[in-house]
């Protein structure tokens, strides 16, 4: 089968907590109680940090380990995962894969190469479909098969066969801490990803290279600095075009495909308020600088 634009580089630490290797059995309830209020604590403690405010910060420490810390966290994350649960958002763009391509994608003689960044498991649907050679990394691995690594501090690419054919981002930008730090992370994809190109054929074409995204559905739906229109304009600076998306109740999915380079002039996307009312969030994405 034949089957770039830097911004501030954050480390994402601070935002998105590790996972665990064997969730015990939690309740959806508890599950989504528990998610949610590590959610805020570590969002309140990011912007501690960020105030150098180190006595807000140790309070917040302690409310998260009043909660059960990190361990109880990664047993929520993985539970959350089950397939009873809805789990493995991958199944979502392997069902995209093979409906949009003309030939139905299958393991050929040339496999695709594939970055999963916060990666839970190394058996979900992408990793058993056997089309990609997977990479799966994640901020606290525990488990085999997933590199501990940042992805903010992964060493660029020396050349072309250090890039990925597609990268997976799924509920890892809104555990940046910050809007500007969310703006890095989808410019740097742009330096791991190939660059659009002959080399795909005609049914893989309109696939690759892509980005695939999920975020939690508010992020977009009740965001009061973030819409779909809006998200969209920020990625088609970036040089990508949407090509696949669904909305669910909790989540929203989207595959992105790299059409062309960076905007030039590099279009400034600032926090500016594109949905009013006091129950919206927060979450925002800025993109500042050049394209380089």
């Amino acid at each position: 089968m034949t089957i770039k634009k830097r911004g501030r580089v954050t480390s994402l630490a601070a935002g998105r907590p590790p996972t665990a290797r064997k969730p015990k059995s939690i309740s959806r309830k508890a599950t989504k109680a528990l998610i949610n209020a590590h959610h805020v604590l570590e969002k309140k403690k990011a912007q501690a940090i960020a105030k150098g405010d180190r006595a807000a910060e140790h309070a917040i420490k302690s409310e998260i380990d009043a909660l059960g810390g990190i361990e109880k966290y990664q047993l929520a994350s993985l539970q959350g995962q089950r397939l009873d649960r809805g789990g493995d958002s991958s199944r979502v763009l392997m069902e995209w894969l093979t409906s949009m391509d003309s030939t139905p994608v299958s393991s050929g003689d040339t496999r695709l190469k594939m970055l999963e960044v916060g990666a839970l498991s190394t058996k979900n649907a992408c990793s058993a479909s056997g089309i990609f050679d997977m990479e799966r990394i994640d901020l606290n691995s525990q488990s085999d098969g997933i590199m501990q690594q940042d992805f903010m501090e992964r060493p660029l690419p020396k050349d072309d066969s250090e890039r990925f054919d597609i990268i997976s981002l799924s509920l890892v930008l809104n555990f940046v801490p910050d809007a500007m730090g969310r703006g890095a992370m989808l410019l740097r994809t742009l330096d791991f990803l190939k660059q659009p190109s002959t080399q795909y054929s005609s049914g893989l074409r309109n696939l690759f290279p892509s980005l695939f995204m999920v975020l939690p559905a508010p992020c977009v739906t009740n965001s009061r600095y973030m819409n779909e229109s809006h998200l969209e304009s920020i990625m088609n600076t970036l040089g990508y075009v949407k090509a696949q998306s669904k909305i669910t109740q909790k989540l929203v999915y989207y595959l992105w495909v790299r059409e062309s380079g960076v905007q030039s002039p590099f279009a400034t996307f600032k926090k500016i308020e594109v949905r009013s009312g006091r129950s919206r969030n927060n979450f925002a994405v800025v993109l500042s600088g050049s394209s380089g």
